[in-house]
């Protein structure tokens, strides 16, 4: 197993994800214990000892079932990382019963990892309201005392998000976890929250490495371009290799359904292979194509000219998103922040911004459409 340096530790750079275990009737509450147990055993065995739970995975049952699998292990053995649940604001008030809660569940005296769960714009004001949730300070007293060894946050936010985070916080933060894929490297902005993170000496934990499985498989015309390139190399062993070819990745999380998933993945994970310039911007080129997007660049000469107000380059990332995911819950969160009076529909088809855009993109006609998908849900 591939290791990487963080801080007087050397973690494993495969990690398993805990929110994807097989369950028992389709439940997602029911999870096959005694299947999980042997994916764990597995990927001890292989050296894969950094398990990322959270409060929300499997219904709550997530966190009590690899306590219970855990604890046949030495404590010393494994990582285990858990998070606060502020991606639903409702808990902010509850950070010191939701802590202890998490602690009993696992059974452990201490959290290896610590996160503040999906800093978004819909929960950023709320996180960095500590007046009246406190809730870095209890984290960080909670570290002080020994019961947190490393604090960090997970996140699904805009870039000027994660700013505003990392201005209040980002002394406190020693790692972050991002969504990064060679999909999401220019679809989700994801190549330039990497930048940030790397110019403030953030080390970048990977969620989502296969985008929920859609990377793991592609079509017969994307597979032999990639098998010419490398023959040997299996289709979810590119995006893993992709990061591999990244400075800022310490750990990569696979949400891992099946004990065959971990054998192939720790197979790839016994070496390190990073990507070629010609290997990088063929998966790049086939992301573009695959996800099929308005190619805006964000220079916000529209922004100027537009008399709503809009903020017309996050729209078409919004837009993007939504086309290749069919919706999602990314779009929608995001709307729902930029709130009354920003929204696609508030476009009035003035043409305006089409007049300065390098790219000629038809904004209106973009608009207009994306409009109409959200009104058909």
């Amino acid at each position: 197993m591939i290791t990487r340096p963080f801080q007087n530790k050397m973690l494993p750079a495969l990690g398993l994800g805990c929110m994807r275990f097989p369950v028992k009737d389709g439940k997602d509450d029911s999870i096959d214990e005694a299947a999980v147990a042997e994916m764990v055993d597995c990927a001890m065995k292989g050296g894969v000892n950094y398990f990322d739970t959270a409060w929300a995975y499997h219904e709550g049952q997530s966190e009590v079932v690899m306590g219970r699998i855990l604890s046949r292990y030495p404590r010393e053995s494994y990582y285990l990382a858990d998070k606060f649940p502020g991606y639903d604001v409702k808990n902010m008030d509850k950070v010191g019963f939701i802590f202890e809660e998490q602690l009993r569940k696992t059974g452990v005296d201490y959290f290896d990892f610590y996160l503040f769960h999906n800093v978004c714009e819909a929960n950023i004001d709320y996180y960095l309201n500590e007046e009246k949730y406190g809730i870095c300070a209890y984290l960080k007293e909670q570290k002080a005392n020994g019961r947190i060894r490393h604090l960090g946050f997970s996140t699904h936010g805009n870039l000027e998000t994660v700013e505003r985070f990392l201005d209040a916080y980002g002394e406190h933060m020693e790692f972050c976890q991002i969504q990064l894929n060679w999909l999401d490297w220019e679809l989700r902005q994801a190549g330039e929250l990497v930048e940030m993170l790397g110019r403030r000496n953030i080390p970048v934990w990977v969620m989502e490495p296969l985008r929920g499985g859609k990377l793991a498989t592609l079509s017969a015309e994307n597979t032999e371009k990639l098998k010419q390139m490398r023959p040997d190399e299996t289709v979810p062993g590119w995006a893993f290799r992709f990061l591999q070819s990244l400075e800022g990745v310490t750990v990569t999380l696979s949400g891992m359904s099946n004990l065959q998933q971990i054998q192939e993945n720790i197979r790839t994970f016994e070496s390190s292979r990073p990507l070629n310039g010609q290997e990088w911007n063929t998966l790049l080129d086939m992301g573009a194509d695959m996800a099929r997007f308005v190619p805006c660049t964000t220079c916000r000469y529209c922004t100027v000219h537009c008399p709503q107000k809009l903020d017309i380059p996050t729209l078409i990332r919004l837009y993007n998103e939504h086309t290749f995911t069919g919706g999602g819950f990314l779009p929608a969160m995001r709307l729902r922040a930029l709130g009354q009076g920003k929204q696609p529909s508030d476009c009035i088809g003035c043409r305006s911004c089409e007049k300065v855009c390098p790219q000629n993109i038809k904004i209106s006609e973009v608009m207009s459409e994306f409009a109409g998908r959200l009104t058909k849900k």
